[in-house]
């Protein structure tokens, strides 16, 4: 199994580059499951996965061996347990003799001990017999550094190796496949020259960071109050209550609010997988019912575009804090404000950002019918809006299609190939999660008030 995202990612740094990645990885939580970073950089990235994914987090010492006269290119690499790969391609082509290469490799020998020492400490390395590996790093570029790791990692008796990266050139495929089980990519962007050009933040990652991170996660997550929040509460709106179920992981850095146009958002399969996608990249979300279960069996209320809206509007509200009853969900004070509308919930999102103005930062619409919001409303739309439509559902396109004209904000119509109009295809739903997700990373700001502790 490969997964491999093909558009062009730039991440903010290395630890947005995990959550992204992690979120792709979620079919791999379980006991049996290991993490392993490849030291430095590859740690920040493989933190942020660890955590998502409640897995104990470890390191494989690799040291690439460069060029003499172009240490940036890699002819190889040299890793703990005595591997050594080497790219004789390379080595040919920069006409490398073997006097230079044994002393690139002396030097980073002394290295590789030396981090190796530092790092571990007197811990022995995990025990990955018989387990589950995710290797880890913050990118792929001649691949020889994450050869040595997979290598390691199955001499290790690892049953199952996973070779997991943010950035990849396009024929990584080609080049690794044959040293993991799986390989897994959030972004395969042409031209590749750098893993750093994908990057807003590519600073180096000192030693002391890798230690904290280490020390934070090497043992699993911490457990502890207020490491995150998953509860079930009720929502007083204009006279009646709405059941919900929000969701907080730990640091989240923005709120998106599930809009459904039938009665019972929160229980929506569909609604739930994408939910649970962004949990998983440090995403709080918010699934709710705009109807009670009285009002949902009459259809004219799931049509209902000014009362859905309304309602959508006063629980966006509570959330910013700016209702009677701020105390709802103090855990998402001070987030920004997504909005993910379904149906006709598409069309309340589009009215609640009309109404809330810059208070909300995004929003996506999922096979919705944002044609059914009312046309000043559309106008008045100023939040980045991404419209999510079906290859295999040409009516809902076309009226997106018109939607979109009427909106004067930055907007983006993304048509996932062979989706009907509930992405019940095998896939399609991931590319649903994937574009929200790379969506409302893009535009949320990062959060100031309590809730980005």
């Amino acid at each position: 199994m490969h997964v491999t995202g093909t558009h062009f990612t730039r991440f903010a740094d290395r630890t947005e580059a995990g959550r992204r990645l992690a979120a792709r990885l979620g079919h791999l939580a379980g006991p049996d499951t290991v993490i392993v970073a490849l030291p430095r950089g590859g740690v920040p990235v493989a933190a942020e996965v660890a955590t998502a994914l409640g897995a104990p987090l470890d390191i494989c010492v690799i040291r690439k061996l460069g060029v003499p006269y172009q240490p940036e290119l890699g002819m190889g690499a040299i890793g703990e347990d005595d591997v050594r790969v080497l790219n004789e391609q390379v080595i040919r082509f920069a006409t490398v003799t073997d006097d230079q290469l044994a002393e690139v490799e002396r030097q980073e020998r002394a290295e590789l001990e030396r981090r190796a020492r530092r790092y571990r400490g007197d811990r022995p390395p995990a025990d990955l017999r018989g387990r589950t590996v995710v290797v880890v790093d913050d990118g792929i570029a001649t691949g020889s550094t994450a050869r040595a790791a997979c290598r390691i990692v199955r001499e290790r008796g690892a049953a199952r190796v996973v070779l997991a990266v943010p950035v990849a050139p396009p024929d990584w495929i080609e080049r690794l496949d044959e040293v993991a089980d799986e390989l897994v990519c959030v972004s395969t962007p042409s031209p590749f020259f750098a893993i750093g050009e994908f990057y807003a933040d590519f600073s180096q990652t000192e030693d002391e960071e890798v230690l904290r991170l280490l020390a934070e996660v090497v043992d699993g997550p911490p457990a502890h109050p207020g490491a995150g929040v998953d509860r079930e509460l009720s929502l007083p709106v204009a006279g009646v209550r709405l059941a919900g179920r929000l969701t907080v992981p730990a640091g989240a850095r923005g709120v998106v609010v599930f809009a459904h146009g039938s009665g019972s958002g929160r229980h929506s399969p569909r609604n739930r997988y994408v939910a649970e996608y962004l949990n998983r990249t440090g995403l709080a979300t918010l699934l709710f019912d705009l109807l009670t279960e009285a009002e949902e069996p009459d259809r004219r209320n799931v049509f209902d575009v000014a009362l859905l809206g309304a309602r959508l509007t006063a629980v966006a509200r509570e959330l910013l804090g700016d209702g009677a009853d701020d105390a709802t969900a103090p855990e998402t004070r001070g987030l920004p404000l997504g909005l993910f509308g379904a149906s006709t919930g598409a069309a309340a999102a589009l009215h609640t950002a009309a109404e809330l103005g810059p208070a909300v930062r995004a929003v996506v619409s999922r096979g919705g019918r944002p044609d059914l919001a009312a046309p000043d409303a559309l106008a008045r739309v100023r939040a980045p809006t991404l419209l999510v439509v079906g290859s295999l559902d040409p009516t809902v396109l076309d009226l997106n299609r018109q939607a979109r004209s009427r909106l004067r904000c930055e907007t983006g119509l993304a048509v996932v190939p062979h989706a009907s109009h509930l992405f019940e295809e095998p896939g399609t739903l991931d590319r649903v999660a994937e574009l929200a997700s790379d969506w409302f990373l893009r535009h949320l700001p990062r959060p100031t008030g309590p809730g980005s502790t």
